[in-house]
């Protein structure tokens, strides 16, 4: 008996050192990756930077772009809490650009020969963590990203000051940090095609940006960091702009699916972006809204780009009380639209750091004070970069420089120190059209241009009379990640519509 008991452990041994012999090549799936390529992350987490529209609340609250109707539409247009709204930008850029960039940092910072991928990583996510914080203020940052690595699935929520310095810092670092003589990616950058001296100058471009937060909140401060960024490289023409171009029909713009699909009736130019470029004959205007003869049809019918016969939606109504409005059309057929042709093309691109905003930002710093160099003709460069940028849109788009000319030398938008902050930011909130994230940033700051609340009569009690000045963490995150949020509202403030992010004073 003991015998065949010996035997029979022995083949059972057997047996299992067989089974163990292999095992990870046998239970691994040939066809599926079990490691991602950085570079591949990175043009994910680049695409995905502009995969996330933000009309209905940043684009409305800035009044370039208005609905009347409620239900699920509803948001910025009145003041209002949505969380299918408020959530947007939150979900799509921490699930895609803000774990992607993260992966890339860790699967690269100890490699020297990864090391200009490594630092183009810790660039967009820079871009990525402005855009959250400018939106929502604290926020999981140092954790953030990390589910996967370090199996962080409920980070803590950062003080949203801190983040700023550290993106600060990660921006002046990696744009130091970037070698041409050392390796680097083409076919997978999005942006740049791996170019270095370009994202060199994305990121001395985004760190003058990230200074100028600061110019209410610490002057002394945003001087110190507009200063070194203005020593540096910055975006100095069109082609260093930082652009993801959609291709339809594979890669359809996001904005565009929306505002052309099955609520192309529903969305209007805001009024007082075209009463602003009707009073100044504006030569974007009819390259951006225009009249349509049958709004709710796909082509749109009859276009009609007469800068005379256009109309903005006014803001504060409903579809109802949209009657009682002054001036009221008689029918919404009568206001205009963003051009389906052109801004709302199917493949139109999705602009996030370009040399427009970058003049006009080095011309309110050079009125400031904080550098050396002409205002005037920083703020005139950044006007004519953004007339020339519209060719992005369509490359027939051509605006002579004799138009240019002729509209800079109109009164009130010809330069006058005397109003040049108010001027500046006023065009800096037209170059940033479609860039609405940074656009309602700018305007928080500057509070210009001068827009009036839309004071709907039903808008959340945190904003009434005012404008909002963040959004709302979304519901899921505030019922699965429970403890880190109550810490973050008692740090900055009530988790409202209401309630001003860090550098908003």
């Amino acid at each position: 008996m003991k015998k065949y008991l010996s035997l029979a452990l022995s083949a059972l041994l057997l047996s299992v050192s067989s089974c163990d012999k292999n095992f990870e090549e046998i239970n691994t799936n040939p066809n599926q990756a079990t490691d991602l390529d950085p570079v591949y992350l990175l043009n994910s987490a680049q695409f995905n930077t502009a995969n996330y529209a933000t009309h209905h609340y940043e684009g409305e609250i800035v009044q370039q772009v208005n609905t009347p109707f409620t239900g699920t539409l509803e948001a910025g247009n009145h003041n209002v809490l949505n969380d299918a709204n408020t959530r947007t930008l939150w979900n799509g850029l921490y699930e895609g650009p803000v774990r992607n960039t993260v992966a890339i940092i860790e699967k690269t910072k100890d490699d020297p020969a990864q090391s200009n991928i490594y630092n183009m990583a810790r660039i967009l996510k820079a871009y990525t963590f402005m855009v959250l914080v400018d939106t929502y203020g604290d926020l999981p940052y140092f954790e953030a990203g990390k589910g996967f690595i370090e199996s962080t699935y409920l980070p803590k929520y950062d003080d949203q000051e801190l983040i700023y310095d550290d993106i600060l810092k990660e921006l002046d670092e990696a744009a130091q940090a970037l070698d041409a003589t050392k390796p680097t990616i083409t076919g997978g950058d999005v942006f740049y095609n791996g170019n270095i001296s370009r994202w060199k100058k994305l990121a001395n471009s985004l760190l003058l940006r990230a200074g100028m937060r600061f110019t209410e909140l610490d002057p002394a401060k945003a001087d110190q960091w507009v200063d070194k960024a203005f020593a540096r490289e910055l975006i100095a023409s069109n082609d260093d702009n930082a652009v993801v171009r959609f291709n339809a029909p594979a890669y359809v713009h996001p904005t565009t699916i929306q505002l052309t699909a099955t609520e192309r009736s529903n969305f209007f130019a805001g009024e007082p972006f075209v009463n602003f470029m009707k009073t100044y004959n504006d030569p974007r205007a009819q390259y951006i809204f225009v009249r349509y003869s049958a709004r709710g049809t796909e082509s749109g019918g009859t276009m009609n780009t007469n800068l005379a016969d256009q109309f903005g939606l006014p803001y504060g109504y409903s579809d109802v009380t949209l009657p009682n409005a002054p001036g009221y059309r008689g029918s919404l057929d009568e206001y205009s639209q963003l051009r389906r042709s052109t801004v709302l093309n199917q493949s139109s691109p999705e602009f996030l750091v370009t040399y427009a905003q970058t003049q006009l930002l080095l011309a309110e710093a050079a009125l400031r004070g904080f550098i050396a160099g002409d205002a005037k003709t920083y703020y005139e460069t950044g006007i004519k970069a953004h007339m020339d940028q519209l060719k992005g849109y369509d490359n027939s788009i051509n605006i002579t420089e004799d138009v240019k000319n002729a509209y800079l030398q109109q009164p009130g938008i010809l330069y006058d120190p005397a109003t040049a902050l108010e001027q500046i930011n006023t065009q800096y909130w037209v170059a940033s059209f479609r860039s609405w994230s940074e656009a309602w940033a700018n305007f928080r700051r500057t509070e210009l241009p001068r827009l009036q609340p839309i004071n709907y009569p039903g808008e959340d009690p945190s904003v009434k009379g005012k404008f909002i000045r963040r959004l709302v963490y979304p519901n899921r995150e505030v019922s699965v990640n429970e403890v880190n949020v109550k810490e973050a509202v008692a740090r900055m403030g009530a988790n409202e519509l209401g309630t001003h992010v860090f550098w908003d004073k």
